[in-house]
């Protein structure tokens, strides 16, 4: 995106100059039906709810602080570019399917990520600052919401993509019991749903 047409979005969003962008999140029509048509029917796929259901027994007696130190060690690792925590999130087949269906999405994902019932991430496409979303909406309103639950949230621009970027995160339910077992979250750059 070229600086001028940068600036004459943010001018844009910031004062309603463009039709219909007065309130936080003017393009929630738009991600609804990117979602419908283009997330949704993905997320019982087996490797998404194996995936999930693995972490779960996995981390059912996971601990605050045990979860903290996770975080930390991801954290490091994040900044140091690989790491053993970092490195067996990254090479997973949940990983793996998220980088294909981010690729399918065109340029409109910035990144997709999946969480577990803590909030801890299971796979992602690309490397996020944290390991645990549990103390963020995007898990708190999708997750511990319901299964039927989906956050989007406000445009703000992405300086590294150089792009205005919404959040929007959906429950992960085990299609079996319909019980939620997860949250999925989708960087979605606004501008490439005109």
């Amino acid at each position: 995106m070229s600086r001028s047409r940068s600036v004459a979005m943010a001018i844009a969003l910031g004062v309603g100059l463009l039709p219909g962008l007065s309130q936080a999140n003017e393009f929630k029509p738009q991600i609804e039906a990117l979602l419908d048509s283009g997330v949704r029917p993905w997320l019982s796929d087996p490797v998404l709810i194996d995936a999930i259901k693995a972490q779960n027994a996995d981390h059912a007696d996971i601990t605050q602080s045990e979860i903290d130190a996770l975080d930390q060690q991801w954290r490091a690792e994040a900044d140091a570019g690989s790491g053993p925590l970092l490195d067996s999130v990254m090479d997973n087949d949940l990983s793996a399917f998220l980088v294909e269906k981010k690729q399918g999405l065109d340029g409109t994902a910035s990144e997709i990520f999946v969480m577990d019932d803590v909030g801890l991430n299971v796979g992602q496409s690309d490397i996020t600052s944290d390991y645990w979303q549990g103390d963020e909406a995007k898990w708190q309103q999708t997750y511990q919401a319901g299964p039927d639950a989906t956050f989007i949230d406000d445009v703000e621009f992405d300086d590294s993509a150089e792009a205005f970027l919404s959040q929007a995160s959906i429950t992960i339910v085990d299609p079996e019991t319909g019980a939620p077992i997860g949250a999925i979250t989708i960087g979605l750059n606004v501008e490439k749903l005109f």
